[in-house]
């Protein structure tokens, strides 16, 4: 019996001195379902055999983590890319070691608006009805200037549906206050991630998906991971622990969405969202999973072309540098 609770103990203090070696990781996330990845790593507590003991805080934009990055007082980036490139451009480094999703962003109007997009009607005539008809400017909601959402729905707009300047007016607010404005009928579209559509098209079916993220920027560049070079270097098995741990994330939830979905509804849920909307956000048009940061590194430069184009960067930086695959190559290579 001695024997017993001798190595029952000795497992106890093996248990607890492994936690106590565990690396703290301050991870900055927006609450969408393209930052899955990292909630599924540390809900399978794969983030934890990789040493890790993930500490989360939630931001409204990429943007407004940016300060956090640049401040110190987080070590991973949970969100969109173009904040980075500008950020970098600023002094501001990281690293990309992973994407997590591509073509997040779809274009929904509201209720007072959707008719105007009926089939066959070019999205420019419908702004342009809409304003002829209201007598203003249709007002579209998108996270602020410098952001994937912002810089997405221009250029949709002013590119692609090639909407007279007059016709839209760009408003910029954060994720939960643009969810709620569109339900409210505040705005009458939005540039809106999941779980975000599934949340609004199931309390209003009368809000419209428009447009879906290929149709507004093709290959638009997502959410992405990025870690500091003070933590890569402190810490590089932990990295790379990290990587290896959302490439089986991001697997799991494409090929395996119910199982994941538990991890992301605890996340994102908040007993606000159910598991059931969380499933089939897991699953909608506007969810696609992609771990390879090369994948997006082209369409990465388009963006930041464009941003030039629109006043939001004043020049492009040299994306040299700011993708770093060397970790997710290892992850690939163990799967």
């Amino acid at each position: 019996m001695k024997r017993f609770f001798a190595a029952a103990a000795a497992l106890t203090l093996g248990a607890s001195a492994a936690l106590a070696q565990s690396v703290p990781v301050r991870v900055g996330v927006i609450p969408i379902v393209g930052a899955a990845p990292i909630f599924v790593a540390s809900g399978k507590g794969w983030a934890k055999e990789a040493g890790l003991d993930v500490r989360i805080t939630t931001f409204e934009s990429g943007p407004n983590m940016i300060q956090a990055l640049a401040s110190g007082t987080i070590d991973v980036y949970v969100a969109g890319v173009m904040p980075l490139a500008v950020a970098r451009s600023k002094g501001v480094d990281s690293k990309v070691v992973t994407a997590t999703a591509v073509e997040e962003m779809v274009f929904v109007a509201g209720p007072k608006l959707a008719p105007y997009f009926g089939p066959g009607v070019a999205p420019a005539h419908a702004l342009k009805a809409f304003r002829a008809k209201e007598g203003r400017a249709a007002r579209l909601a998108a996270q602020p200037p410098g952001s994937v959402p912002n810089t997405t729905l221009q250029h949709w707009l002013w590119q692609v549906a090639k909407a007279e300047k007059g016709d839209a007016e760009v408003v910029s607010m954060g994720i939960d206050a643009t969810q709620q404005a569109v339900l409210a009928g505040a705005v009458e579209g939005a540039a809106i991630r999941e779980p975000a559509l599934t949340i609004v098209q199931g309390r209003n079916p009368a809000i419209k998906l428009v447009a879906t993220g290929g149709e507004m920027f093709p290959s638009q560049p997502g959410t992405v991971v990025a870690v500091t070079p003070a933590f890569a270097k402190a810490h590089p098995a932990e990295v790379q622990g990290l990587v290896d741990a959302l490439v089986r994330s991001d697997r799991l939830l494409r090929e395996k969405p119910d199982e994941a979905a538990p991890f992301v509804e605890a996340a994102l849920g908040k007993g606000i969202v159910d598991l059931a909307t969380i499933r089939k956000a897991l699953t909608s048009p506007a969810s696609r999973f992609v771990a390879d940061p090369r994948a997006i590194v082209d369409a990465t430069a388009k963006m930041q072309d464009y941003q030039v184009s629109i006043g939001t960067l004043d020049k492009a930086a040299p994306l040299d540098g700011l993708f770093d695959p060397s970790y997710f190559d290892k992850a690939a290579a163990r799967k």
